[in-house]
């Protein structure tokens, strides 16, 4: 079998392992041997290309696989507007029931409903806010959602 050929195989091999591992180390290496099946291909001695595979190897693991770790490794996205306020605490200002009232989040006043529509949360009590419909909090008392886990 031609050399070129064990490199090629090598190379396709440790592209599907990089599939199923997503270390970035595997798939540089299939690239390492991709290009000693080149060099191979080209009809250079085996110990050159085993030089070029070695260095090829080392220099990708080095250099570019920190930059594929950075891209890998994405922070959360942070959340904006509306869907940043899901999950925060209010205020209630006003009596919320299943039809209206007013809570105030991070200093705002919101229109509000209770998340249940058969509960009635009294003005001055804490809600976590569930959802937002709108222009509208759906909130739910705090003390309750303590005391049900």
């Amino acid at each position: 079998m031609d050399s070129w050929i064990f490199w090629l195989i090598l190379s396709a091999v440790l592209g599907v392992a990089e599939i199923f591992t997503l270390t970035a180390a595997l798939g540089l290496l299939g690239a390492a041997a991709l290009l000693t099946a080149v060099v191979a291909a080209i009809g250079l001695p085996v110990g050159v290309q085993l030089a070029v595979f070695i260095v090829s190897s080392i220099s990708s693991l080095v250099l570019l696989r920190p930059i594929a770790q950075r891209y890998l490794k994405q922070p959360p996205p942070q959340r904006f507007g509306i869907s940043a306020l899901v999950g925060r605490s209010a205020f209630v200002t006003r009596e919320v029931t299943g039809h209206d009232g007013r809570v105030r989040i991070n200093g705002e006043e919101w229109s509000a409903r209770c998340y249940d529509e058969t509960q009635v949360i009294p003005a001055g009590a804490t809600v976590d806010v569930i959802e937002i419909e709108g222009a509208t909090a759906l909130v739910y008392p705090r003390e309750q959602l303590r005391g049900s886990e």
